[in-house]
This record gives C-alpha cells, sequence and structure tokens, in this order.
C-alpha cells in the first residue's frame, strides 16, 4: 500500500474526511500514479497466443544438410477444436474414440474440455524437452 493512500484511509478512520471524499482521493491517487520502474512490479503474463516447436539437427540422416523445423500453432486453433467436439454427436465420438485406441492414440475425446486446455497452456511454460543427442536442439514453448 502507498503511503499516500494510507494517509487517506487514517483520514478516514479519524473522521477528518467523509468516506466519499476518500473515494475520490483514492481514485485520484490511481490515476495519477506514475509508471513503475522495470522490475519493480510484475505485471501478469500475457495470453499466449501459439505453441511454438523449435528444431535444429546438425545431423540430417538424407545428407542433405542440417535439418531446421519451425513450427507455429495458434493455440486458438486448439481452444476452438475442443469447443467443437461439444457438437460431435455421442455416436461419432464413440468411433472416433475407438479408431484412435486402434491407432495407438489412447485419448477418449469425450473428457476434453475447454478448462483442461486453458490448464495445458498454463503448464507448457513449464516444459522442458531433453533429446538425447547431441547434435539436435528441440524447443517447446508459447509465446
Amino acid at each position: 500500500m502507498s503511503e499516500q493512500r494510507r494517509q487517506v484511509l487514517e483520514m478516514l478512520a479519524a473522521g477528518k474526511i467523509t468516506a466519499a471524499e476518500a473515494e475520490r482521493l483514492i481514485s485520484a491517487l490511481e490515476r495519477e500514479q506514475p509508471v513503475s520502474p522495470a522490475g519493480a512490479a510484475s505485471r501478469p503474463k500475457p495470453r499466449p497466443k501459439y505453441l511454438r516447436v523449435v528444431v535444429n539437427s546438425e545431423d540430417n540422416p538424407g545428407g542433405d544438410g542440417p535439418v531446421r523445423v519451425n513450427i507455429r500453432v495458434p493455440l486458438q486453433l486448439l481452444r476452438a477444436g475442443v469447443r467443437l467436439t461439444s457438437l460431435v454427436p455421442p455416436q461419432a465420438l464413440t468411433q472416433i474414440n475407438a479408431q484412435l485406441t486402434r491407432s495407438g492414440v489412447p485419448i477418449d475425446i469425450t473428457q476434453l474440455k475447454p478448462q483442461h486446455i486453458e490448464e495445458l497452456i498454463e503448464h507448457l511454460d513449464e516444459l522442458t524437452v531433453d533429446v538425447d543427442d547431441p547434435g539436435t536442439k528441440v524447443q517447446v514453448f508459447c509465446e
């Protein structure tokens, strides 16, 4: 709490000003508050817009030089895809889940919910990918 705000609250507690006057003073203080220097107060992190996968490999089995992959997937596409699952009829969801399982992807898409995608996106900030090849660097992150 700033010193000026504390003084306004003390004046209110002492009965020197009314609650309405205190509210106006605090509003004025908030409008006049200078921009804080860098690092003084952390601003909320902006909502990520993309999932980025970058692969740089010095070893190319085909021999055509180094391999570079740079994929940027809009997270809004993932969010929209999850919302679209609510439009798929239940019979189709059962068939889709069965085909995914046969293909080696044991995911139950009936359990996908928009809040799960948001949780996943939040955890992507902490994601680390380890590659057991000294000539390859893989990065997965949100931006």
